[in-house]
């Protein structure tokens, strides 16, 4: 949180004071209450689908590439249009687009509960995306009118908290409804929380006129889009090309650079915007511990969906455990978190945030890596604790900590763009982690799953072999599906029992070892972020108690 300074509890922290309307005649915390629940659906749908994957595999006869859009679909969009959102509510006021993104959510959180094939599921997600994107930076533009600064730093804690829970609390929540109604009902649950929200919404929430008139840089948000776009899409859609051509003489390669160069290409697009309106405010990167801390968001972002995705798969699909055992198996790390995380907002308080989030960061890593290590085919839920354990308590100490230390510094009237840039690139880290690591793990599982066909051919039949290595051999393709209870590979009906164990070991071997190549690339993201925190400036403490710099740094965390 940053120094409180005239103005700073005006709208956006211009100066200008609110009008008498624009105080709300109802209780900032009820309105805080309103905007969390939004808020908290939001994030929730970021996580709580992963949970759902095999079963939609299975009901959709859905492809792993297929799955990975559903999930990345939604981050996508709503990524890219937070900051674009967040001019749009200065425009028209946040109450109106906060309003509009939660009813095209709920909207489209019905489509995605009736959706009969995956074309369909993807194009619903979208809307989901458009939806979230619109609704989540007016809850800190409302939060930064309404409270003042003596208050605002409880308020920003309460809002980082249901980020965090609703992140990380979305594989059990999930896993307890697909088991009991499946996977559409993962959808369907939103309806009666965003109708409730809605009508809040417009009792509870004032209707604030920010006195601010700004254009939107629809160049750099077209570049934003299409590169990010072209990224993903080649990660995503690589492995079932077999990273060849894939639009006529266009290449997965081709595709994965051009994605880079227009995203390259949007940067000095906003370099050259920086005087005027662009999307990413240069002049906050001033700031070395507010750039270091985009980095380290990012990373977060990349090593959370990164982990999620080969973890819910490996729970269900190898070791058997229904989606509810499922979520049950890494509630526990939810559990911790909600614990630890105010007593690190504390901590960072009292003593800095630089060392706090560093180890947070590196007990994540520790703990996925002890997670790894622990995963065995006839791994148990209690084989897998510690390693939960350890991450649930390193993710803890890291979101407060990080919301703090990049804010620390921020003047007042930035703390808008700032709070929304964080926002965008820890969900752009998750875009990116979860096409990265869905792609390497489609790789690694073209060459595991044939590996394993090849040890475990000996075990079977003469007549069996050469159509079982052939059939592992050829599921790295568009037709591999890893549902519950699935082998990866169909062999039709008319396989014997003794045949039909060999296959499942052979998928069960050759998918733990997928994961195991798969997930060391987001255990080392986040060991990057981690020694990356060593370039976070410590607080200057030079002035005397009681003057009101002081009094600014006492709130202010490091």
């Amino acid at each position: 949180m940053t120094t409180p300074q005239p103005g700073a509890g005006s709208p956006a922290g211009t100066g200008a004071p609110a009008t008498a309307e624009q105080k709300p005649r109802h209780s900032p915390w009820l309105v805080l209450s309103v905007l969390c629940l939004g808020f908290f659906m939001i994030l929730l749908d970021t996580t709580i689908v992963n949970i759902a994957i095999p079963d939609m595999i299975d009901r959709l006869h859905a492809s792993l590439d297929q799955i990975l859009w559903v999930l990345n679909a939604y981050i996508l969009v709503y990524a890219v249009l937070l900051i674009t959102a967040g001019r749009l509510g200065d425009l028209y006021g946040p109450k109106q687009l906060f309003i509009a993104g939660l009813a095209i959510f709920t909207v489209a959180s019905a489509a995605c509960g009736f959706a009969t094939t995956p074309g369909q599921l993807i194009a619903a997600r979208v809307a989901q995306g458009l939806g979230g994107a619109l609704l989540t930076p007016q809850t800190l533009s409302v939060l930064t009118v309404i409270f003042p600064p003596a208050k605002r730093g409880a308020a920003f804690g309460i809002w980082g908290a249901v980020a965090g829970v609703a992140t990380i609390a979305g594989p059990t929540l999930g896993g307890f409804i697909v088991t009991h109604w499946g996977w559409r009902w993962v959808f369907f649950v939103n309806l009666p929380v965003g109708v409730l929200a809605l009508v809040l919404a417009v009792i509870v929430m004032p209707d604030l006129k920010l006195n601010r008139r700004h254009r939107l840089d629809l160049v750099g948000t077209a570049l934003a889009t299409v590169g990010l776009f072209l990224l993903t899409y080649g990660l995503i859609e690589g492995q079932s090309h077999n990273w060849g051509k894939v639009w006529g003489p266009i290449t997965i390669p081709q595709l994965v650079v051009a994605g880079a160069v227009v995203l390259a290409l949007f940067m000095v697009q906003q370099y050259v915007q920086r005087n005027g309106e662009p999307l990413v405010p240069f002049a906050i990167f001033r700031d070395r511990n507010f750039s270091v801390m985009n980095f380290v968001g990012a990373a977060l972002g990349f090593g959370m969906l990164g982990l999620f995705l080969p973890m819910v798969i490996f729970l269900q699909s190898v070791l058997g455990l229904s989606a509810l055992q499922a979520g049950l198996a890494t509630a526990p790390m939810s559990v911790v978190s909600m614990f630890v995380a105010p007593f690190a907002g504390r901590m960072a308080d009292k003593i800095g945030g630089k060392y706090i989030l560093m180890a947070g960061l590196a007990l994540f890593g520790l703990g996925m890596a002890i997670f790894l290590a622990s995963a065995h085919p006839d791994s148990t839920r209690l084989h897998l604790l510690p390693g939960i354990l350890v991450a649930g308590l390193g993710m803890g100490l890291t979101f407060a900590p990080l919301q703090t230390v990049a804010m620390r510094n921020i003047e007042p009237r930035m703390a808008g763009a700032a709070s929304g840039l964080i926002n965008t690139t820890r969900q752009l880290g998750s875009v990116i982690g979860s096409a990265a690591v869905g792609a390497l793990l489609q790789n690694q599982l073209a060459s595991k799953l044939s590996e394993s066909a090849k040890a475990h051919a000996a075990e079977l039949p003469p007549q069996f072999r050469d159509r079982f290595v052939a059939g592992f051999s050829h599921a790295s393709g568009s037709s591999l599906e890893v549902g519950a209870g699935q082998s990866g590979v169909n062999f039709g009906a008319q396989v014997p029992d003794a045949v039909h164990k060999v296959i499942t070991n052979t998928f069960h071997e050759g998918f733990t070892n997928a994961m195991h190549a798969s997930l060391i690339l987001p255990i080392v993201v986040l060991g990057l972020a981690a020694l990356s925190c060593l370039l976070v400036k410590r607080r200057a403490r030079t002035a005397q108690p009681g003057t009101p710099v002081a009094a600014g740094a006492a709130q202010s965390n490091a």
